[in-house]
């Protein structure tokens, strides 16, 4: 079974600067953190690491977020996945 975002939640993490969000492989949940750099390099004006920017950012780019958490789910399972700026460039 392919890697679903049913659920649209997502809260952002001050201890890591980044946003969570979780993904669900059948029954499973996949955590997944967006780093807050990530963020900013999707975004053209760049961005602060306030939380409601990061997650405005995140909503903006949200088609994009899912594309590069799933490859690097592909990639390999893990107990979490950590995207990074370079992950988002890599799309």
């Amino acid at each position: 079974m392919p890697l679903e975002f049913p659920n649209p939640c997502r809260s952002f993490d001050e201890a890591r600067n980044a946003v969570r969000f979780i993904g669900h492989d059948g029954m499973f949940e996949v955590p997944f953190f967006i780093e807050a750099d990530a963020l900013a390099a999707t975004s053209r004006k760049g961005l602060e690491t306030a939380e409601a920017e990061c997650l405005a950012a995140f909503d903006a780019a949200r088609h994009s977020v899912h594309a590069s958490a799933r490859k690097l789910y592909s990639a390999g399972r893990r107990t979490t996945y950590t995207i990074t700026a370079a992950d988002m460039r890599g799309r």
